[in-house]
């Protein structure tokens, strides 16, 4: 994986400083019209490019958006400070410049002529009142935690980051001022926490966010709930991801094999994971159309301490027994037709900094016997009675595996337990997020930006929005800190390689493999390309 590097102190991005590989057409790039009115191979096409999605989980509000199905919406109606490259490579899209001589200090410069699609300018206001709108106690966003590092974030009282983190120079130029050097603070502004937002979203934010007004190279046409979201190409856009369509159309499926029997007889033009009983046949099918490449993904699943039997040292026992009674080999092997990886830590090997061998990762490794002798000490303290049960979304094609994981728990430690099936994503996320869960459930990471780190703070630091299973650990919050107030990524991920040592003793989350974007396209579309975090990038898609 490429990333950004920053030697010393210093730190300065200037246009077009991070293309560390080819970006897509440039806006430039109008073509020429045949005479049937379609545009020829040299500019954009006209075609509406359909691509499989869920509901997402909330109103689109970046900052209180944390899920794929929201995520893929959101990141094509908006444009950040930078956008990512298929390779994960970050690239200036409304900044100008990104400086710091301290790596805590940062001045931004904004590019001239950005608009949103109500025809109001982007400003420098136009990104610190969204990040102080979406750093507020009161709002409770999902993403709230993305702005901690900036001085003036609090989780005790109302933060104000105006005025303190964040400042407003003139139309064009803010500054930051983190409350420690984070060397890597550039590389995460390309995630939608950090999405700018009009004046109007302040009037009615629910109203703003069942039709957005964005920046990006798409506007929201339609959004029908349940059923699917039209986009199509905003004129106004200014930057690098110029669309080379006529639109996308955002159909939310059910299941995956349903998306895929339409994928297969041409009613969708892009699928961004094909279902487990595909595994085997999806790439002669689909031949040079199917994907089957590495990604930021994770998967996990997470036993709260407030499940019965899990809190303390007893939960701890019972975790590390059955993570030794998972087989991860045969269950992707079997299960996943070699898609899937066996996990060895809590990040992804595409990241640079990514190592197989940190201290601890032995309790991933399949062992019967110290699975069972774990499970009986954890007895001693408090017989173990009732079913143990893994939710799953069934909208997400996770049956097969999750039916494997628990007969494989079941058969070596000898208790019941079963997979707990949700209809829909949005309901799943939906008692995640209300903390209603009542045993282990299915978690996964798409990285928002290509950085160890975020892979482990938003996740399992104190009080991160996506600390789905409320860990909280004074080492690892103190070892995350350090490594974010590291001078360079290099030394930044030697502390994060001694956070994971602590998960591995406390497993807040259960590793189980690293998922290879497992895609493909339909006859009717050209170009499509999946990136570093398994979702294509769907304004290089063409389609006449």
């Amino acid at each position: 994986m490429k990333i950004q590097r920053f030697a010393g102190v210093t730190a300065v991005i200037a246009a077009g400083a991070l293309a560390l590989t080819a970006c897509s057409s440039s806006s430039d790039d109008e073509g020429s019209t045949s005479t049937d009115g379609e545009t020829t191979a040299s500019g954009p096409s006209t075609g509406i490019v359909s691509v499989n999605g869920n509901e997402p989980q909330n109103p689109l509000v970046p900052a209180n958006t944390n899920e794929v199905g929201g995520g893929l919406l959101l990141d094509l109606t908006f444009s950040g400070l930078q956008y990512y490259d298929a390779e994960g490579g970050a690239h200036l899209e409304v900044a100008e410049s990104i400086e710091s001589d301290d790596a805590q200090n940062w001045t931004i410069k904004i590019k001239d002529g950005w608009t949103f699609s109500d025809g109001t300018p982007v400003t420098a206001s136009s990104f610190v009142d969204a990040w102080n709108w979406g750093a507020l106690l009161s709002n409770a966003t999902l993403s709230s935690y993305f702005f901690e590092s900036i001085e003036g974030f609090s989780y005790e009282e109302e933060s104000e980051l105006k005025g303190q983190g964040l400042e407003v120079v003139d139309d064009s130029t803010f500054t930051v001022k983190l409350k420690a050097p984070e060397a890597d603070f550039p590389l995460r502004l390309g995630y939608s926490a950090y999405f700018p937002l009009p004046e109007s979203f302040y009037d009615d934010p629910d109203a703003f966010g069942e039709a957005p007004i964005g920046n990006g190279p798409y506007l929201l046409d339609t959004w029908t709930h349940d059923a699917e979201a039209k986009l199509v190409p905003n004129p106004d856009y200014s930057g690098d991801r110029t669309p080379q369509n006529g639109g996308v159309d955002v159909k939310f499926y059910q299941t995956q094999d349903a998306a895929y029997n339409d994928l297969l007889a041409g009613q969708l033009d892009v699928i961004t994971a094909v279902p487990d009983s595909a595994f085997a046949t999806y790439q002669d099918e689909l031949g040079d159309r199917a994907v089957n490449q590495p990604s930021a993904v994770f998967q996990s699943f997470t036993i709260p301490e407030t499940v019965p039997h899990f809190e303390g040292e007893e939960g701890k026992l019972r975790r590390q027994a059955i993570s030794h009674a998972v087989n991860r080999e045969e269950i992707t092997d079997v299960i996943f037709d070699g898609t899937r990886t066996p996990a060895s830590d809590f990040t992804s090997p595409v990241i640079d900094g990514w190592s197989d061998s940190i201290p601890g990762s032995d309790v991933l490794e399949f062992d019967e016997q110290k699975a069972k002798d774990l499970w009986a000490q954890a007895d001693e303290m408090s017989p173990y009675e009732g079913t143990f049960t893994l939710a799953y979304n069934a909208d997400g094609g996770h049956q097969a595996w999750v039916d494997a994981t628990t007969n494989s728990i079941k058969n070596v430690l000898g208790i019941e337990a079963e997979g707990k099936p949700y209809p829909a994503f949005a309901e799943f996320r939906q008692d995640i997020t209300d903390r209603k869960m009542d045993g282990a459930f299915r978690t996964g990471w798409q990285a928002d930006y290509p950085a160890l780190n975020n892979f482990l703070a938003p996740l399992y630091k104190t009080g991160a929005g996506s600390n789905d299973g409320d860990y909280s650990s004074e080492e690892f919050d103190g070892l995350i800190d350090q490594g974010a107030a590291a001078d360079s990524v290099e030394d930044a991920n030697k502390f994060f390689q001694q956070a994971q040592e602590v998960l591995f003793e406390d497993l807040p989350a259960i590793p189980t493999w690293y998922s290879n974007v497992t895609g493909g396209s339909a006859e009717t579309v050209e170009n499509v390309e999946f990136g570093w975090n398994s979702v294509p990038l769907l304004y290089e898609v063409t389609k006449n």
